[in-house]
């Protein structure tokens, strides 16, 4: 039997298996959902041992519970540790939804539900694909399963589990389908991923707020100074200007270079989807590169004063402002966030007093593509969709993938099968089923070429 034909056979099987998952509602952000944490955690532990691990086990964290699994073969074959996730973001705003969000349904050739991409859909890829090389005997490397469930809510006590159990955990490349392709006619594989460094200001002028018509002029505005201090931060070339910031960056090649420029991509498109007239970004870089090799500053909220109805003439004691920046490879967060708390002093003015607090913040993360296991997916990938897939960075940030590499040493392939369409973390999620089956394939063929 062919791993297409496997998968025909068993495609039922699978969506029943993904729609019992998909049933628990894991939302790792509301603590109402403890108890289905825990059941959806003991539910993946069952699960596994059914289809053939040697060992699926449930550990017990300072938060929400870590299924491990394995299957050893070979003391000395290759290992590989696969990562997903299974908690999921709130369903609301719940009005929104076409069908109920965690009651999943077949409609226009996609899987509609909570948790249909980001995770439980792409992680039951991976352990469908699994399945499906198992039955056919191509599974000639020993298999480890990692499943958390606080990806949602910054994967907080996961470093400390692998932290404890960095030998069982012991690898040579770890396979994670937690991301997107740019499309199934042109199949990508992430090969980067930007860090993140986050920070609160607040910017306090008088004791109390004052009369505009008496105090201004005479009184340095908190939000007028808040805005000059922001305003620097970018020059007119989209150069970030915190000192040192590009220091450690890695430049992007040639050759990724001349990958992004490969993806079908149209500016206008871009401009009309998101309803702006104009792009801008740093200087002598494409929006492509922008958006995913190189780093940004953003304000993410600015407040303070009178933002009520009407008109009150006032001169606010204080403003504040929450601002991140993206990161990429070989920018240290923690560097960074002090090379920011250090220079918004430094431009302060003396008329009013800064307060900067770093929030959170996490590394790059860049993966090479002539990695064993990056050369294994991609010729999976190939076989699967019938083109080579493009290796691409992308804009976002999977904290863990970083503290994975930096914890056990492991690089991780970022095998994903997701699509901007499919909505994750907004309702009506979805994923297509046609990806569906071609990602199991994938997946299945991976193990054919991981030797």
């Amino acid at each position: 039997m062919t791993i297409k034909e496997y998968i025909q056979t068993n495609e039922e099987r699978f969506l029943d298996d993904l729609f019992e998952i998909i049933r628990i509602p894991s939302i790792s952000s509301k603590t109402e959902h403890k108890p289905d944490m825990v059941r959806m955690a003991e539910h993946w532990c069952q699960y596994l041992k059914k289809i053939g691990m040697n060992r699926s086990e449930v550990y017990p964290t300072m938060g929400n519970p870590v299924v491990y699994a394995e299957r050893i073969i070979d003391p000395s074959a290759k290992t590989i540790l696969i990562y997903g996730h299974y908690d999921v973001m709130p369903a609301e705003p719940l009005e929104l939804w076409k069908s109920e969000p965690f009651e999943p349904v077949i409609r226009d050739g996609h899987i509609w539900a909570r948790g249909a991409d980001d995770d439980k859909g792409q992680t039951m890829i991976q352990v469908a694909g699994l399945q499906t090389a198992l039955a056919l005997d191509l599974v000639k490397c020993n298999v480890k399963i990692i499943f958390e469930g606080e990806e949602e809510i910054g994967s907080t006590h996961l470093g400390a589990f692998c932290e404890k159990y960095k030998d069982m955990l012991k690898a040579d490349a770890i396979l994670v389908s937690d991301t997107s392709m740019v499309s199934k006619e042109t199949p990508t594989l992430t090969t980067g991923l930007r860090g993140l460094a986050y920070w609160e200001i607040e910017v306090t002028g008088p004791n109390r707020d004052l009369h505009s018509g008496h105090f201004g002029g005479a009184v340095a505005n908190p939000i007028n100074e808040l805005s000059k201090i922001i305003a620097q931060m970018v020059d007119e070339k989209g150069r970030i200007t915190i000192p040192h910031f590009y220091d450690d960056i890695v430049p992007l090649s040639q050759e990724e270079r001349d990958m992004i420029a490969q993806i079908p991509f149209s500016e206008e498109k871009y401009k009309k989807a998101i309803d702006v007239d104009a792009l801008f970004g740093e200087e002598g870089y494409s929006t492509l590169e922008r958006n995913s090799c190189r780093p940004s500053f953003d304000v993410c909220g600015i407040w303070g004063g009178y933002t009520g109805e009407g008109a009150k003439t006032v001169l606010p004691s204080k403003a504040y402002a929450k601002v991140s920046t993206r990161l990429v490879a070989n920018q240290d967060h923690s560097e960074i966030s002090q090379q920011f708390v250090d220079y918004v002093k430094q431009i302060a003015p003396p008329y009013v007093r800064v307060e900067v607090t770093p929030m959170h913040g996490g590394e790059a993360y860049l993966c090479p593509i002539d990695l064993p296991a990056y050369k294994a997916a991609e010729q999976a990938c190939e076989v699967a969709f019938g083109k080579r897939p493009l290796a691409i960075r992308r804009g976002g940030s999977i904290p863990i993938i970083a503290q994975f590499e930096k914890i056990l040493g492991v690089k991780s392939v970022l095998m994903g099968f997701g699509l901007e369409s499919n909505a994750i973390h907004s309702p009506n999620e979805n994923f297509p089923l046609d990806l569906f089956r071609i990602g199991i394939e994938a997946v299945a063929e991976f193990y054919r070429f991981y030797r």
